[in-house]
């Protein structure tokens, strides 16, 4: 798989990385056996960059991250948590040192490691971006040898912009076919200030892949249905936060001019056009996903003709509901 610089940390990881999320909760049931299954392909198909989240099924995530990697004895992969969406209520002030070391402790036992590659902040209110001595605490957490570099994940392109006057990795943020406002100036400002760009939800929560329908029926523990308008948390995190039927539509006429190229991998080789992405983190419930998510890194490049055929679509019937929300 091709490898792209990996901002200030200097890394080389795999263009299609790996959102663990879907194996660790709130996309349904997937059992230990199967999350296991899907990482190896993953890894064996070239992945070398694995994201998870404390919260994802209350550190199952990590736990299976962990017991994956010892099992290879890969010590070759890149693994980035995030913390934060622990606490309760999830606000600015809770945003203290003391918390943020607790929450780092927690993922260094799960993950069974001595020093993070990479903490994310996980999408924090946007105050926290106004406070310094949050970053200053995980400044003394890289000098006490807890991690070797931090980063933020975001809800939206001012919280990434705003970020950048941090001595920040990596900044995690929204970016696909549905998404597309990060291109206009914040990556430029990323690439400028040599952090990492890594692109989350690149399909839009299965919208892109263009195997769901108007009458799909999600589980009850799925986001798709319990967050569909925003209800658990920020809607824009659900199906990127366009209505699901506009959506469709949308993706229908996407297919015609992916031709011939899986729906998924179309949307993911677009995400890999722009140069600012350092790693796209698609998720994946079973073997085959994985396997055909890193597929979409040996595709062609898209031609100038797609291209403006994809953002045209998107300005008609997308930009509307999103463009300026996130």
């Amino acid at each position: 798989m091709n490898k792209r610089p990996f901002g200030r940390p200097g890394w080389k990881v795999g263009e299609i990385g790996f959102g663990a999320w879907a194996i660790g909760g709130s996309w349904g049931n997937v059992s230990e056996q199967d999350a296991e299954a899907t990482l190896h392909a993953a890894l064996d198909a070239g992945v070398s960059f694995l994201d998870t989240a404390d919260v994802y099924g209350s550190g199952r995530s990590e736990r299976l991250i962990a017991r994956v990697l010892k099992e290879r004895g890969q010590g070759d992969v890149f693994v980035a948590t995030k913390v934060g969406r622990q606490l309760n209520p999830h606000v600015a002030e809770a945003y203290t040192a003391e918390a943020l070391m607790r929450f780092v402790e927690g993922s260094l036992e799960r993950l069974q490691i001595e020093a993070l590659d990479l903490v994310q902040l996980h999408c924090p209110p946007t105050e926290v971006y106004y406070r310094p001595d949050v970053f200053e605490a995980l400044d003394r957490m890289v000098e006490a040898g807890k991690l070797k570099h931090y980063g933020v994940s975001v809800e939206k392109v001012e919280e990434a912009i705003k970020a950048l006057e941090y001595p920040i990795a990596s900044v995690q943020i929204i970016y696909n076919l549905f998404r597309q406002r990060p291109a206009e100036l914040f990556f430029r400002l990323a690439r400028e200030r040599q952090v990492a760009v890594i692109a989350r939800v690149p399909l839009a929560s299965g919208l892109l892949t263009g195997k769901l329908r108007v009458d799909s029926q999600f589980a009850l523990d799925d986001h798709r249905a319990f967050n569909r308008h925003g209800e658990a948390f920020d809607v824009g995190e659900t199906f990127s936060g366009v209505p699901f039927e506009i959506g469709l539509q949308a993706v229908e006429e996407m297919r015609a001019v992916a031709g011939d190229v899986p729906m998924a991998q179309f949307a993911l080789r677009w995400i890999l056009m722009n140069e600012a992405v350092s790693v796209v983190i698609p998720g994946a419930r079973n073997p085959e996903q994985a396997v055909s998510n890193a597929q979409a890194a040996e595709l062609p490049a898209l031609s100038v003709d797609q291209m403006e055929a994809a953002k045209a679509i998107y300005d008609r019937l997308i930009h509307p509901h999103v463009h300026q929300r996130w």
